[in-house]
């Protein structure tokens, strides 16, 4: 299944793996997205003329047909927003690309400010009207979306004020947002002089995550990837060699979040949020009580990363783990993946736990829908796009041939699975709340994690592969909390401190994650500015605790699973066609989770208290202890 030689020096499926983004403007590349904008912005207003000021008046058939001509725009401005977006995203540097993205943008806010009229209107009705108006047949489609807008309206401005919010937005928050993205895409690290050669089947990927040599100069993600190497002193140089590229634009990144941070506080206060994070809870349609509940219980559980990481000194034979450690392998079984390989093992696996969704994984292959190579310029990290109901989703991969990767496709084919299955449900109630969007990625891994582990039957593969699972686990549940108490500290002090300084935000970046470590870890000096290259903190402030709070649910949904076998996949199937169609809570209980238990975030906990303690008896079994 996987080699640890591989036949060629380069991996030529994975560099011919780019998207076709055709599909979304029918072929039309450029012209179509013009055009497409065109046809958006003249039915917009065509749309404000005839119901402008008349929301009131409207019968419930006149209000769908209302929603129906709106989705007919949505989906217009969507299909050409994603494949500006998207062909940005694989190459940020190239001028065309970011003045394309720029251009969709400023249509995009125009058509906006048209339409801003209807839901200000549908916010000041009454409930009593607004419930008669949903009462009527047809509105299926939208009514959650429309009762979810209703919940705003207490932050809600005037018509002018929303309008010159919007406008200004496009030379505010999301041209910083943009350049943050071209000022780390464009970060590369020259690689330290190797004390020895690379290690045996470097290349595979042909991404030279492994076989760089030293002065070469790779990408970001590149140079993290090399973190995961059995040897220390590479790692130790290669971090060295990350916080090096990280220092030269550091001032203007921490100028650009301070810029940031001080939008959102002005965004706050004029819409009446009472705190940084409410206006996040809000889209997530959770409420703040929940919310602190899951961020509390993971925060007091901090003692499972620093258990495993006491454990992991252990097994790589140091007194106390570094910063650059926390992601080495624990073993030398340095096992790699042709992008083949990785496709073949996925498909298997969503196969045989539902063909519906194998046939779903399958398609973005065929219809070229995955862009997986590394790229100069192209954005770092991995992520799905959900497009449009009536395009299929894209999903974006950095792929460097680690075992890791592997897992990391099969997440990302999880919410491309997710979209498809909700692509029913049409424009408004595709996409599902933070809260739930990391449910089908996080099952599919697990999916794909329990089918590797059950093929690898050496003991130290299998202690790597459990220390791998883990380590994933803490990262999504525990350091996401980390960062969330980072972003807390920020936004905070940012509103009562004013503008601060390098030192400042590598201080409260240290904080929050020394207290996750405890005595575990020891954080060099240099580990300060980490922070500085994670775009969560930038264009979705608040995200980083659904990815907890969906991690600890796919578990929980994955234990039922293991419990009553195929009894549960149809009734999981439902909750994904479902969408954002109906609230979290309604949504869980499919599948038969109670989301308003008090204890279910105990639950979740205790459920990677197990994967600890499976790592812990690998360990023991592998007889390095």
């Amino acid at each position: 299944m996987a080699a640890t030689v591989p036949a060629e020096p380069t991996d030529p499926e994975l560099q011919e793996t780019a998207w076709d983004l055709e599909p979304l403007v029918e072929g039309e590349g450029q012209e179509g997205v013009g055009r497409r904008l065109s046809d958006a912005l003249g039915r917009a207003s065509s749309f404000a003329e005839r119901y402008a000021g008349k929301l009131g008046e409207l019968s419930s058939m006149q209000l769908r047909d209302a929603m129906g001509e709106l989705a007919s725009i949505y989906e217009l401005v969507a299909r050409a927003g994603y494949y500006a977006a998207l062909r940005f995203s694989t190459d940020t540097a190239e001028p065309a690309n970011g003045a394309l993205l720029q251009s969709v943008q400023e249509q995009e806010t125009q058509i906006q400010t048209t339409l801003l009229f209807f839901e200000l209107e549908w916010v000041a009705l009454s409930d009593e009207r607004a419930e008669e108006l949903l009462a009527g047949d047809g509105l299926d489609f939208c009514a959650h979306h429309l009762r979810n807008v209703r919940r705003y309206r207490e932050h809600l401005l005037s018509e002018p004020e929303e309008k010159i919010l919007t406008e200004k937005s496009l030379t505010g928050a999301s041209a910083w947002t943009r350049l943050f993205e071209e000022l780390t895409s464009a970060i590369e690290v020259t690689l330290p002089n190797a004390g020895e050669p690379p290690p045996e089947g470097a290349g595979n990927s042909g991404t030279i995550a492994e076989a760089a040599t030293g002065g070469e100069k790779v990408a970001l993600d590149v140079a993290l990837s090399r973190l995961q190497l059995a040897d220390r002193d590479v790692r130790r140089a290669t971090a060295e060699a990350v916080t090096a590229a990280l220092a030269p634009g550091l001032r203007t990144r921490a100028f650009l979040f301070n810029t940031l941070l001080a939008d959102k506080a002005t965004d706050d206060r004029l819409r009446s949020y009472p705190h940084w994070l409410a206006a996040r809870n809000l889209a997530n349609e959770a409420s703040d009580e929940s919310v602190a509940a899951l961020i509390e219980a993971v925060r007091g559980r901090y003692e499972i990363p620093r258990r495993w990481y006491r454990l992991k000194a252990k097994l790589l034979g140091v007194e106390r783990l570094a910063d650059y450690d926390r992601s080495a392998a624990v073993t030398e079984d340095e096992v790699s993946f042709t992008f083949a390989q990785a496709r073949e093992i996925v498909i298997d696996c969503y196969s045989s736990f539902s063909p519906e969704l194998g046939a779903l994984v399958n398609r973005f292959f065929d219809e070229r829908h995955i862009d997986a190579p590394v790229r100069p310029a192209k954005r770092g990290g991995a992520f799905c796009a959900a497009a449009v109901p009536s395009v299929f989703p894209y999903v974006l991969l950095n792929y460097t041939a680690r075992r890791r990767d592997v897992l990391t496709l099969a997440h990302e084919l999880g919410h491309g699975v997710h979209f498809a299955l909700a692509a029913r449900q049409g424009v408004f109630h595709q996409s599902t709340p933070l809260t739930l969007a990391e449910t089908a990625s996080v099952f599919g891994e697990t999916v794909v994690f329990g089918r590797l582990l059950a093929e690898d039957s050496t003991p130290a593969s299998r202690l790597a592969l459990l220390a791998e699972n883990l380590e994933d686990t803490i990262a999504t549940v525990f350091r996401q909390v980390a960062m969330n108490r980072f972003e807390e500290l920020v936004h905070t002090r940012r509103r009562d401190e004013g503008e601060l300084s390098v030192d400042r935000l590598g201080e409260l970046w240290f904080d929050s994650q020394s207290e996750m470590f405890g005595d575990s870890v020891e954080l060099s000096d240099g580990y300060r500015t980490w922070w500085s290259y994670i775009p969560h903190f930038i264009g979705s402030p608040g995200y980083v605790y659904a990815y907890a709070y969906g991690q600890l649910l796919a578990l929980s949904v994955y234990e039922r699973y293991e419990q009553t076998g195929a009894e549960l996949v149809p009734r999981y199937l439902e909750m994904l066609a479902a969408g954002g169609s109906r609230s979290p809570q309604e949504l869980g209980a499919i599948v038969g989770v109670d989301l308003a238990d008090p204890g279910f975030w105990t639950a979740g906990l205790d459920l990677v208290e197990r994967q600890l303690q499976e790592a812990e008896a690998a360990a023991e079994a592998s007889g390095r202890l």
